[in-house]
């Protein structure tokens, strides 16, 4: 039978939508239900916070909080709180910080902190004269009537750095900007951006409509496209870079130089290769992202602003850079991330705001830093894994406990397989079949499945 569209779901209790969930789409499946009730919180003041940071929102969806600890970082010692689930990030983070704390630790440097918004709009007139009205005139005007939105934000510092008239007509007929440059402090500034932006297309349009300059023509051809903030903020941007003599970089048995020339050549790679420099970059924002989610921000903004900066040479590359100059290995990350420590779910979600405690209550500009050091650890542990063991060896151990869930294994099952796996490399054929051998069965297939 063809589904049909609901109507008022967003009126519907959250009993309500489960109940409708489950007889239209799960088959009436009462473990459903249980499921999604289960990770209800007990704390109904807590519960309904959760409700309301979303719409129609059924149940919370849980991951791992954990910490990486041992961060050296511009001499300070930190631990870091990371939101995530994926195998080995927390334990390749943790690691790359015990390696370079005896080594200088990490380094931060904010390199700028401005964010970009654009009026994007058609006028059909003369180009030199919007542009001399622009200078002359609107300018000004922009500001001025901007000025109820900015003062607060100027009074801690920030504001609207600069206001731009940008003719695209070459790439689409009759399109132009207005590109405003903003310095939000310690906010993420979103919302300010957004409110300045709208007021800059109604004070466009009411100055043209009221100048004597333009024709009737020129007035009615202006149209306003839209007014949002740009996610890609190339003027905001923190460098996070660790360095040391190359001889402190013996790894085991490959010796300091052998290391550096692997390390140095797998970089490159990811400079020059496309195929290589995704899953390079997917790496360092498995440590970034992490640590942007435990602290209450927008990771999707945060991912797609460096995705952008990494084609930023007419190819998609690296991230993270390295060289060695006089016998001094330097590997480093400039990372363009907007972000702020306050607004938003940082003074709501109360893990947020502990996350935010355990790094001493960081500015923006601190926690750009946190986010660049981290995801440069976690590039560091992986490309370390990659030129020395191989990345499976340390992943596919970490992986093992999420083989034996699935097949239900007990905390004797699990302790033996932590001690049998200790001198081997972890497979999931190689579990799958000590796991049959100890049950004794034959065949996969014989074993309990989740249901």
């Amino acid at each position: 039978m063809n589904k049909q569209p609901v109507e008022g779901f967003s009126k519907l209790s959250k009993d309500g939508k489960i109940e409708w969930l489950v007889n239209e789409y799960l088959n009436g499946d009462d473990k459903a239900i249980k499921t999604l009730k289960q990770y209800w919180n007990n704390d109904e003041d807590l519960q309904k916070l959760h409700d309301e940071f979303s719409e129609n929102t059924i149940s919370n969806f849980y991951m791992p909080f954990g910490l990486a600890p041992n961060f050296l970082i511009n001499g300070r010692l930190y631990t870091i709180p990371m939101a995530i689930e994926e195998s080995s990030v927390v334990a390749a983070a943790s690691k790359a910080a015990k390696f370079w704390i005896n080594r200088g630790g990490f380094k931060t440097t904010i390199l700028s902190t401005e964010k970009l918004g654009h009026v994007h709009f058609i006028f059909k007139g003369d180009c030199n004269k919007l542009k001399t009205f622009f200078d002359e005139v609107l300018k000004d005007k922009l500001h001025q009537d901007t000025a109820d939105i900015t003062k607060n934000m100027r009074a801690r510092g920030g504001g609207i750095s600069k206001l731009e008239l940008i003719d695209k007509t070459s790439q689409m007929e009759n399109y132009f900007q207005i590109k405003g440059t903003f310095e939000t402090v310690d906010s993420m500034g979103a919302n300010f951006i957004n409110s300045c932006l709208e007021q800059f297309a109604k004070t466009l349009q009411t100055e043209i409509a009221t100048s004597s300059i333009f024709s009737d023509q020129e007035k009615e051809s202006l149209q306003i496209v839209m007014c949002i903030l740009s996610n890609y903020t190339p003027d905001c941007m923190v460098r996070a870079e660790v360095s040391c003599k190359v001889e402190e970089l013996k790894d085991g048995k490959v010796s300091a130089e052998e290391f550096v020339e692997k390390f140095t050549r797998a970089v490159r790679i990811a400079e020059i290769e496309p195929y290589r420099a995704t899953t390079h970059n997917k790496g360092i924002m498995n440590g970034c992202d992490a640590v942007v989610i435990a602290t209450g921000n927008d990771f999707r903004a945060v991912e797609a602003c460096a995705h952008t900066y990494a084609t930023k040479d007419g190819r998609y590359s690296s991230l993270t850079h390295c060289e060695v100059e006089d016998g001094i290995f330097r590997f480093w990350i400039d990372l363009p991330i907007a972000v702020g420590t306050i607004g938003g779910l940082t003074s709501l979600h109360p893990l947020v705001k502990l996350a935010l405690d355990i790094l001493g209550k960081p500015n923006a500009k601190e926690l750009m830093g946190f986010i660049a050091v981290a995801g440069l650890a976690q590039n560091f542990g992986a490309l370390r894994s990659l030129v020395t063991t191989g990345i499976q060896k340390g992943h596919m151990k970490m992986h093992l406990m999420n083989i034996l869930n699935q097949l239900e294994a007990t905390e004797e099952e699990k302790q033996y397989f932590v001690n049998y796996f200790k001198d081997k490399t972890v497979s999931h054929h190689a579990v799958i079949n000590e796991f049959c051998r100890l049950r004794g069965v034959s065949h996969p297939d014989e074993l309990k499945k989740i249901d």
